[in-house]
């Protein structure tokens, strides 16, 4: 019952790595947080070598933090094939991104993001920004009880 939930953090910039994990940490945000630096390293970690669509996830993140631009596979490729896999379709993924482009924002809304932030420049700003969606994704939302490790 107090299992921690996993926090998948999708990010290729290492500064930008250690703000969120500080950020976190600043906020008593102690979930355990896996780090992949690109894209092809996020599906691996939740779909290992497969390219089985219905492959099941080797890690359950109960939580994607995901970039858009990543080496290798975009961020919107991720995203797309979270959703179009049965076991992961409903993974809460929450895009946090420098881009401010319409079309990133309206191409990760059409592929099934859940949220869309911008990272703030300024470290207080992304503190609290860290702060909320923590507070909602780990705290107050409620998953499907099908996404618990069975």
């Amino acid at each position: 019952m107090n299992q921690k939930k996993v926090i998948l953090l999708v990010e290729d910039n290492p500064d930008d790595e250690a703000l969120t994990i500080r950020a976190l940490k600043k906020n008593n945000i102690l979930n355990e947080v896996i780090v992949a630096r690109d894209g092809a390293e996020a599906l691996d970690l939740l779909f290992g070598d497969s390219d089985d669509p219905d492959a099941k996830p080797s890690v359950y993140p109960e939580l994607v933090l995901l970039d858009l631009n990543l080496p290798k596979i975009s961020g919107h490729e991720v995203l797309k094939r979270i959703r179009s896999n049965e076991n992961t379709r409903m993974l809460p993924v929450v895009v946090l991104t420098t881009s401010n482009e319409d079309k990133d924002r309206m191409d990760s809304y059409e592929l099934g993001v859940n949220s869309y932030i911008r990272k703030p420049v300024d470290f207080r700003q992304f503190s609290e920004s860290i702060l909320q969606v923590g507070v909602y994704w780990l705290v107050l939302n409620e998953g499907p009880p099908f996404m618990k490790k069975s």
